[in-house]
């Protein structure tokens, strides 16, 4: 059973910074690509960063202040996030993609101005 558990929302003034965390079970890790979503209220859920064999990919709208990283060892993908801003505030979701989409249950990241 695969299981995606993410960790580190919660509330942040503009300009400071956060870290999420996101361990996986039951999924062959190192062979996924792994992500993160959010999605704000009245809004679609977007794609915010990707990381596959060491190949990242970002959102325009956090390039430069995000970075997504894995540790295989350990099952677990980050996500740093810096400078932050209200527009970043969202429900975060980590992802996992190998034949299909595993998905979390979702971290509240709320930035304050």
């Amino acid at each position: 059973q695969v299981q995606l558990v993410e960790s580190g929302g919660g509330l942040v003034q503009a300009g400071g910074s956060l870290r999420l965390s996101c361990q996986a079970s039951g999924i062959i890790f190192s062979f996924s690509r792994m992500g993160w979503y959010r999605q704000a209220p009245g809004k679609q859920r977007e794609l915010v960063a990707s990381i596959t064999n060491g190949r990242t990919n970002y959102a325009d709208s956090v390039k430069g202040r995000f970075t997504i990283s894995r540790d295989n060892a350990k099952n677990v993908v980050y996500l740093q996030m810096n400078s932050l801003n209200v527009d970043d505030t969202a429900v975060y979701y980590c992802n996992g993609f190998l034949v299909t989409d595993y998905w979390g249950q979702g971290t509240q990241v709320t930035v304050s101005s």
